[in-house]
């Protein structure tokens, strides 16, 4: 074969593989602009149990409060994942306080936590209503009640007296908790506080449709206490939950 013959078969192969790589590449880029034009569905984040939803939050308090935090799903990416759909594998019941915003400080992102607020904690109509369709519904695997160091709403409870427009509403809410933690050692709001996260606690539990999902084993109900100078969460003791 003469030496043109042998430059031009190799300059024809080098051509075929030049042109089944740019073939490949825009396959590829025109699959991922597909993709970004409209991203898969969001896969569901809550099929695990509710002892390692729990984990998740307890790892994400303690990423923030080490400054340690990973900010996941926080991106605008995140944002079109979960657009059509949610499947967030936690539900909170926080209070509204300013001070408390729970997707921060458990270091999540969209889509990944259920919160309700209102002041106190409390446990209304409206807000089980809220939560059954968190977990029933949405699947969220642990439902976490969240009361705070110097509550507002329970020191308002403590000291009683007449208050104006529906803010009695709440404090009536939260009086059983002042009068079960009355004599007890210690500080008093801070006992206050801890006794009505466990009493709103047990009103959600006695919500047929939670009850069912925590007999079942799709969902576990606990109390947490959130301390304003620290940042960190504390799990209360299970046995009052029995």
């Amino acid at each position: 074969m003469s030496s043109n013959n042998r430059q031009f078969n190799i300059s024809r192969r080098n051509s075929l593989k030049f042109v089944a790589g740019a073939i490949g590449t825009g396959i590829l880029a025109a699959r991922a602009g597909a993709e970004l034009a409209a991203p898969e569905p969001v896969i569901a984040q809550n099929n695990i149990t509710p002892d390692a939803a729990l984990q998740l939050l307890i790892d994400g308090n303690q990423r923030f409060v080490n400054n340690m935090r990973q900010n996941p799903n926080q991106d605008f990416t995140r944002i079109t994942q979960v657009a059509p759909s949610q499947a967030p594998f936690a539900a909170i019941l926080g209070c509204a306080d300013s001070r408390f915003p729970a997707e921060i400080l458990f270091d999540r992102g969209f889509g990944d936590i259920f919160v309700c607020r209102v002041a106190g904690n409390v446990a209304t109509p409206e807000e089980i209503g809220s939560v059954e369709f968190g977990t029933l519904v949405l699947g969220a695997k642990v439902l976490m009640v969240v009361g705070h160091e110097n509550c507002g709403a329970v020191k308002a409870a403590i000291e009683g007296g007449t208050l104006p427009g529906e803010i009695g509403s709440l404090t009536a809410a939260i009086l059983p908790a002042v009068q079960m933690s009355q004599n007890q050692p210690g500080d008093s709001v801070a006992n206050a506080v801890k006794a009505n996260i466990r009493l709103q606690a047990n009103r959600l539990k006695a919500s047929p449709v939670i009850n069912q999902l925590i007999q079942e084993g799709k969902l576990k109900v606990v109390g947490a206490y959130y301390d304003l100078d620290t940042a960190a969460v504390e799990i209360l003791p299970m046995a009052w939950m029995a």
